[in-house]
């Protein structure tokens, strides 16, 4: 049997995908990308914007009246939100809410007893979501079930480290869909990245909803860091996923000094406008924002530090905006990912009666995502003639992609035949004479 999984959303919902994927090929099931066809196809959704939604129900009605009549199996977020909507979109779906979404790690199993008996796909999956167990076992699903061994769509190592949000920001259905902060224990987080090390992933990429908010017992995020590059050996390489601003104090930013962590940092900035941010109800303002930019530019050589960015938040005038422009310039922020503001149902902010216009919105989208293309393309510029260790990903027309520790997605010439995905090679960064566009050549 065929299974295709498209996943939508942050690196948390990548990570609980690939965990499925594992489970799948586990029993022998053949994972395919999510272009070609399948006989069961699963679709993991945001709830993020409205925009992430709309996608969502585009895909599964895609996949739901493809010719072969699939079964369309839907979870993540959005699901957790709209079930009966998403039920709603054809006969061929079957929606698994975020609360159950673990024990689709037990749905293979239970699929491949199902096809030994002739039943039914449609049936099997229907009755699997009504009793979800294999060979009798009841155990509730816990978000941290997820432990991939294998991981089919990416290079390094995914570990869930946290899941939920304690912040209830007035703009996010997250923290609706996902409850509140809960974090894996410390020395199952040691375990596990321990075996993936032993594995042979040269990268392990830390995420949850809220890394920032990682606490087990004693250990927060920074001591849990402490404990793991102790653990580890001297090659691993740890990216952390978003970080929020007002918990990158000193002591945490010092550890990320040790090499092994990655020069790349990810923050929602949101906004740079102290009376938007506090409007919205985030937990900073733009003298910590400043602070913690600054702080990381200490500890890493010109790191790659990225944003997500909100534009058009209820009560944004416009010189908050520009305050906000002027913020990502003079802190040379890497890259933007801009998002309209996108009033979601259930959120303190649905109803707001100061919303900006959305050709105003929607302009100040475009403006921004100029500034970031801008600011990309010189952040790159500045690595030319530099050497970076990469991890190679994939190959592509006779050239390898791959990602460096500072973020860079780069294709890369004069690799050797013998190198494989996942290898670690040293690249020097070029211009390409021809496109312009920065590229890696195996040194």
């Amino acid at each position: 049997m065929r299974v295709l999984i498209y996943t939508l959303g942050c690196k948390l919902n990548q990570c609980e995908s690939e965990a499925i994927a594992d489970a799948f090929i586990h029993e022998g099931f053949t994972v395919v990308p999510s272009h070609e066809t399948a006989d069961l196809c699963i679709v993991n959704t945001c709830t993020v914007t409205g925009k992430a939604e709309q996608k969502a129900r585009r895909m599964i009605r895609k996949y739901a009246h493809e010719e072969h009549r699939p079964v369309v199996l839907v979870t993540g977020c959005y699901a957790q939100m709209e079930r009966e909507l998403i039920q709603e979109l054809s006969d061929r779906v079957v929606v698994v809410s975020l609360d159950e979404k673990p024990s689709l790690l037990t749905l293979p199993n239970m699929l491949a007893n199902s096809l030994v008996a002739d039943i039914d796909l449609l049936d099997a999956v229907k009755h699997f979501v009504k009793s979800p167990k294999v060979n009798g076992d009841a155990k509730s699903p816990s978000p941290f079930d997820y432990d991939a061994a294998t991981f089919s769509f990416h290079s390094r190592a995914f570990l869930k480290i946290q899941d939920g949000c304690d912040n209830a920001c007035a703009y996010c259905r997250v923290t609706i869909a996902r409850g509140d902060s809960v974090s894996l224990d410390t020395e199952e987080v040691v375990r596990r990245a321990v075996a993936l090390e032993q594995d042979g992933f040269s990268e392990i990429v830390l995420t949850g909803v809220n890394i920032s908010a990682y606490k087990s017992g004693d250990t927060d995020l920074g001591g849990l860091l402490k404990i793991l590059l102790d653990r580890l050996g001297d090659s691993i390489r740890i990216r952390l996923s978003s970080l929020e601003p007002d918990k990158l104090d000193t002591s945490l930013v010092r550890i990320f000094a040790d090499r092994r962590i990655q020069p790349h940092f990810h923050i929602p900035i949101q906004s740079a406008s102290d009376s938007v941010i506090k409007g919205v109800g985030r937990h900073y303002d733009v003298s910590q924002l400043s602070a913690a930019i600054s702080l990381l530019r200490e500890v890493k050589d010109d790191p790659f530090i990225a944003a997500d960015v909100i534009t058009g938040l209820p009560g944004e005038d416009e010189q908050e905006f520009l305050n906000s422009m002027r913020f990502l310039k003079e802190h040379d922020i890497s890259q933007m990912h801009v998002f309209p503001f996108s009033p979601r149902p259930q959120t303190a902010l649905f109803q707001a009666k100061d919303r900006v216009p959305e050709y105003i919105r929607d302009e100040r989208a475009k403006k921004l995502r100029e500034l970031s293309t801008i600011h990309l393309r010189r952040y790159m510029d500045r690595q030319i003639g530099k050497e970076f260790e990469l991890i190679v990903e994939e190959r592509r027309s006779g050239l390898w992609s791959g990602l460096t520790g500072n973020y860079l997605k780069l294709m890369v010439k004069d690799v050797p035949e013998t190198v494989q995905r996942g290898d670690r090679i040293t690249v020097r960064l070029e211009r390409d004479q021809k496109t312009l566009i920065p590229i890696g050549r195996f040194v």
